[in-house]
This record gives C-alpha cells, structure tokens and sequence, in this order.
C-alpha cells in the first residue's frame, strides 16, 4: 500500500491454490455470496449469504479487522448493520455480536440464509488518515456505494468468513445496473449484463480480489505475455483511461525490462478512482496491492501531467509487489489471519525494497537521470531523520499494528526503500557491479516462489548465503539493530558525495511557509502584506496585498485554492501566464511569463570518476 503523501503497503500472497471449476463445487461446501448493487437502501447494499452445512452447533461469523498491506486495525465489521441468520423455513435463528467484527451464530446447523447491509467507507472519512491517528480506512482498501454510478468493491469490506471455512470454495454473484460495467482481475462466469459470477478457491483469494463497477472505461494492452487492464472512474468525466494508459504502458513494459525472469501473474487490473476530494468523498490518495490488481485513489483536480507522474510512482511501487511478498514472503504473510494478525518482522523487504526498486527501476530505464534519483534518496533520508531512528526495524515491523511502533509505520517507505539501497550497493562493490539487490530478489523468488515460505528467523541468514558476509553485518547492526545508518559511506562507495543543489520552488509556497492567504470576508486569496516576494511574482509585477482572483482563465477563492496550488506545480520557466488581480479595488489583467522560483536544498552528486564504472552497474546495470 502506498499513500500519497505516502502510504505503505504489504500484499498477501494468498492465491496459490488451485483454482476449483464451478462443476466441482457442491452446495454444502461452499459459500455462495450475493451483493446487490440494484436495490441501493439509504446508501447500502444488501448481502446475503447460503453458508456451507455446518456440524457444531454454534459458529462464528467475521468481518476481517484488518487486511494484508494496511498494517492498521480497520474493523470492517462496524460498516455492517442488521446482520440477520434463517433457517430453511425462513425463521430467525439466534445470533449474537461478540465484537464489532465477529458474530456466534446458534443452531448453526439449521442456517440457511445470512443477510446483513454494509455502509461504504468513503462516506465516512474525515481526512485524517494521513496522520495515522484517524479512524478513517485507507481510501484504496474502503468501499464506496453511489448508487447507479460508481461501487468500489474491496471484497474485504463486503464479504465475511466462518471460522474454520476459511479454506472451501466462494461463489460470489454481483447484480448490477446494466449500465454499469464491472472491472477485476477475475474471470466472469456468467453472460449476464445485469449478474457477475466469480468462483475463488478460498476466502483469502477472493479478498485479493477488487472489482470497481461504473461506466465502462477501460484499456487493455499486454506487456510480454501479461494482460494489464485500466479501469478508470471520473465523475466529472475529466479524465479517461486512454488519457493514462500511454504513460501506463511505457512505465509497465520498463518495469517488466527491469525486473527480467520474475512472472508471477498473467492478469493485472488497475482500478483508478478520481475522488472529488471534497464532502463524502475519498480523501486517501494512494494505493493498495493485491496480488494480480491495485486499487488507486486520486484527486480528480489533479492535472494530467501530476497525475501521470503520480501513478507512475504509486502504481510501479504496487506492481513491484509481485516481488515481494507476493512470492517471496515469511509464514505470516501465507497464512495470513484477518481478525489475529500476526505481523512480520520484514517489513523493510516487503514495503522498502519495493519503494527502492520503484525507484531504481526509473533511472535504471531512463525515466528519470541520476540528479533526480539522488534527491529522491536525499528527500528519504531527511524523512527517516525526524523518525525514531534508534528503532530496531524488525522490532517496529513485528510489532507495527501497536503503539509506539504504529507510528515509525511511514518509515518503512523511507528507511525501507534506504535499507534496501545500501545492501545493493554492498552487494554491488562486492561482485564488482556483476550482481545488486536486484539479484539477490531472483535468487530468493527461485529458493521460494509463491508457494513456499520462509521464516523470519531464517532470512537474514539465507540473504547472507546468497550474497556476502558484509551484508549479513550490515542487517544485524542497522536492520535488526538501533544503530542509525550512515549513509554518506554508502554513497561513496559509489563515487557519490554530498553537494548543495538548486531545485524548483513553488509560486505559493516557500517550503511549508506561504506567500498568500486568504481575505475572511471575501474568501479572496491575498499576497500576504510583509512578505519579501519571489521571482514569480516579482516577474509578473505582483504586488504584497493583491489579491488573486483567476489564473489562466480560472477563477480561484479559498474554495478552490488546493487547486490553484496542484496546477502551478506543473508550470515551467517561459509558460505563457495570465493573471487577474485586485489592487486597491481595482481589477487588472497581468499577462507574462512563468518564471519559476529557485529553492538551494542538500543533496547528492557523483564526482569520482575512479567509481563510475561502478556507478554505472549500480544504476544502470
């Protein structure tokens, strides 16, 4: 899971049995699902359930607590109302709630019928996910019910499971208004343009798998021998999937270059989700992996030029789970219990070698130059510097789902993705550039694979097995150990120092400090009075007190400021640029240039050429 501004993510590898054909499955040892998106009532939908032939008397019925890759306590069983039991004759059988997520049933072996109506998550959230101390669900692992236009169905959020049934078959039925098209990574087995039927082996393979109903508008293109599906939803119709799926494909053919031999999936889908980000409305912006599909949410106002680069990070970062954990991954990831979690002590393989290789892969391919992947890996480094970094990773990743450890969680993206970059660059030095992380990633994916995993104890000695004793050192001081990193050396081994670097600034804002503000009386957006004003403004002959009023033909107030502020991180020097402002009382057309300001920031830079052989296998080989 990533957030923008940065979320995490773990997936579970949770589909490695067979899939059970539809003929094999008889009724007492299955359970068969039905979700009806038709008959919306207050804006929720009605499930019910035929449940496999019990032989106990009671049994519990749960709403999973948490899901793999949010590392959060979710509780999806408080978005359910009225769950009721029957029996065969339609009577009601005695249920009791245990707690917000598990039910006992009584007389369990005369229920035939389980009905209950599930709430959507998107409505409910504030927008303080993004702190972590938020009841709010992680807009890409939520639900959302709009009637007759839009159903995020992370089957998760709708879908339960008997204690002790978690492994027999699950047939789930979706009715649907026609005018909706239904996208997922699974096979629909029925011709219907009103009814899906989707057939999983287990409840764990069925969760893996989101399905986004809205109007149909998808793409498909393959990438070797792997199908890549865009499913796109845009209220306003803003954007389509054929807007991103150029950029997409470009991005996924890299990604597939990069990775080489590692295949674990024939089928991906891609569900994107423009939130208007404002009311009931998702506010998480990010993504959520799941082994053959991510789920994406992101702010329609974004421009497409942002929003391009953001997928291309978010998305690469979840398509490179199929790496890890996808088949490479500890017990707890395999067995993954949804209301007992028990966490892994390897969070910084699973979240922080995906972040790396999401962003190896872009200078690797020529996305982006080395300068940009320096500051990338600076940016991480002053992030993990205001975390606790004294913390033993594998302590806080064992016990992330608790406090005071929940709250380093964001570090994983950080000093993960940094853990990783300093082992390829001991195995680098090592194997004279001939191997890397990269490598090592292979090696562990054949040793193991999907159906095979490992335990904790046991990685750090097979990686330093497949590698070198310098990197078995390096993970018992820095991964397992509360010794901060000392990454200057690690650079240099590179041939990569320190250096004080010019970087693009914003228009608005100087860091966190900004130029403007806003009027209370009017809502206008105001240059704020005692500011020493940049070069964009200076340019442009802005004044402090103006008020702004339109840019580019745009009008903008506090209403919508958020979205002047996303458009001018796309503009670049020489940008044609219209201003309308107020100057004491006065409205004025200013007509110009971007000239976009300078912001000095540290960072990295290579400048020993007696390493760049090295370097070059580093980033490039």
């Amino acid at each position: 899971m990533k957030k923008i501004i940065l979320s995490l993510a773990i997936v579970s590898m949770l589909w490695s049995c067979k899939t059970t054909t539809s003929t094999t499955l008889t009724k007492q040892n299955e359970v068969d699902v039905k979700i009806d998106l038709i008959n919306v009532k207050d804006d929720k939908v009605m499930v019910t359930i035929t449940p496999p032939t019990f032989t106990t008397e009671t049994v519990t019925f749960n709403i999973p607590k948490t899901v793999p890759g949010t590392y959060s306590e979710d509780n999806y069983g408080r978005f359910i109302e009225k769950l009721e039991v029957f029996d065969a004759k339609g009577n009601k059988l005695n249920v009791s709630k245990i707690n917000e997520n598990s039910y006992t049933i009584s007389d369990a072996k005369k229920a035939t019928k389980i009905t209950y109506w599930v709430n959507d998550t998107f409505d409910t959230e504030t927008g303080g996910a993004f702190s972590g101390h938020s009841n709010d669900v992680f807009s890409p692992a939520g639900t959302n019910i709009k009637a007759g236009e839009n159903f995020m169905l992370n089957t998760h959020g709708f879908v339960g499971y008997f204690k002790g049934k978690e492994e027999i078959p699950y047939k789930l039925t979706v009715t649907h208004p026609e005018n909706l098209l239904g996208v997922s990574a699974m096979t629909d087995a029925d011709n219907s343009n009103t009814s899906d039927v989707f057939i999983m082996p287990r409840y764990a393979s069925l969760v893996e798998m989101p399905i986004m109903y809205s109007k149909p508008d998808f793409t498909s293109f393959m990438v070797d021998d792997m199908e890549i599906i865009i499913s796109v939803y845009s209220p306003t119709g803003k954007y389509t999937a054929k807007d991103i799926t150029p950029n997409m494909e470009t991005m996924m053919k890299a990604q597939k270059r990069f990775l080489g031999p590692i295949n674990s999936t024939k089928k991906y889908a891609i569900l994107l989700y423009l939130s208007n980000a404002k009311g009931n409305d998702a506010k998480g912006f990010g993504a959520l992996e799941h082994p053959t599909s991510t789920t994406v949410v992101m702010p329609e106002m974004m421009g497409l030029e942002m929003l391009q680069e953001q997928l291309k990070d978010v998305v690469s970062h979840e398509f490179f789970h199929i790496v890890t954990p996808l088949t490479v991954h500890s017990n707890e990831i395999q067995y993954f219990d949804f209301n007992n979690p028990q966490m892994s002590e390897h969070l910084w393989m699973y979240e922080g070698v995906t972040e790396y290789f999401a962003n190896l892969f872009q200078v690797n391919q020529g996305l982006i130059d080395e300068n940009e992947f320096y500051q990338r890996m600076t940016e991480k480094i002053e992030q993990a510097n205001q975390m606790n970094d004294r913390m033993s990773f594998t302590k806080m990743s064992k016990n992330v789902l608790e406090a005071p450890y929940k709250d380093q969680y964001l570090n994983v993206y950080q000093k993960g993705a940094l853990i990783a970059m300093c082992m390829d660059i001991i195995i680098r030095e090592n194997s004279n550039g001939q191997k890397g992380i990269l490598y090592l990633m292979q090696e562990l994916a054949n040793e193991y694979g999907t159906k095979k995993a490992f335990k904790d104890e046991e990685l750090f000695g097979k990686i330093t097995a497949l590698t070198y004793p310098e990197v078995g050192e390096f993970l018992n001081k820095y991964v397992a150990g509360e010794t901060p990193i000392p990454y200057q050396e690690y650079f240099a081994k590179m041939g990569v120092i320190k250096a004080t670097l010019e970087v693009p600034g914003n228009p608005f804002l100087k860091g966190q400090m900004p130029y403007i503000t806003i009027d209370p009386s009017t809502k206008e957006i105001r240059i704020l009075p005692a500011v020493d004003l940049n070069i964009f403004m200076t340019t442009l002959g802005l004044k402090n007190d103006d008020k702004i009023l339109a840019v580019n033909g745009t009008n903008y107030n506090l209403d919508n400021i958020y979205d002047l502020i996303m458009s001018s991180m796309e503009w670049k020097d020489g940008d044609a640029i219209s201003v309308k402002i107020k100057r004491n009382n006065e409205v004025m057309d200013i007509n110009g240039k971007v000239m976009m300001p300078k912001e000095t920031v540290n960072g990295y830079q290579a400048t020993d050429d007696s390493k760049k052989v090295l370097k070059e296998a580093w980033l490039k080989g």
